[in-house]
């Protein structure tokens, strides 16, 4: 019945978004509804639609944290007399393996000022990232690994 529910219920928000609540529209919010959850429960592997939700905005929110904290440390460090850095390129071992897990990885890297994903290996299973400060390479590891692949991990992941 829950289920019911809620193709209900976005069939409704639907037509609220739209602004048009005719027969036809509300149909096709119900159409659209199934659709939605049909894809979902594909790549959620049993995992509700409210807690994957909440993993995914619990990866939104780690990654604009991050992207605030990154570019105040980038812009601390760019306009320091001294500049303090030391660029290079490291590699990260992925624990995620699926193509859309790794991309995500790399492209939330990339989109975090400072850091830039360069490559991945040919079997998928090393990162190259460059930062403009590899003083700690551990350190950038261990923040990669706990913070944006372990959201990944948890929101889309096995």
């Amino acid at each position: 019945m829950t289920r019911y529910a809620n193709h209900i219920l976005l069939a409704l928000a639907w037509a609220a978004l739209t602004g048009n609540f005719t027969l036809a529209n509300f149909v096709f919010g119900l159409v659209l509804s199934v659709a939605v959850f049909y894809l979902a429960s594909e790549q959620s592997n049993a995992v509700s639609s409210i807690v994957r939700l909440g993993r995914i905005v619990s990866l939104v929110v780690l990654f604009v944290r991050e992207l605030l904290l990154s570019g105040w440390r980038v812009a601390k460090l760019v306009s320091s007399r001294e500049m303090k850095m030391a660029p290079g390129i490291f590699s990260y071992e992925l624990k995620v393996d699926r193509d859309f897990e790794i991309t995500l990885l790399a492209n939330l890297i990339t989109l975090t000022p400072g850091t830039l994903s360069v490559d991945v290996s040919e079997d998928r299973r090393i990162l190259f990232v460059h930062a403009i400060d590899c003083s700690d390479v551990d350190q950038a590891r261990q923040d990669i690994e706990q913070g944006f692949e372990r959201k990944i991990i948890e929101a889309f992941g096995r």
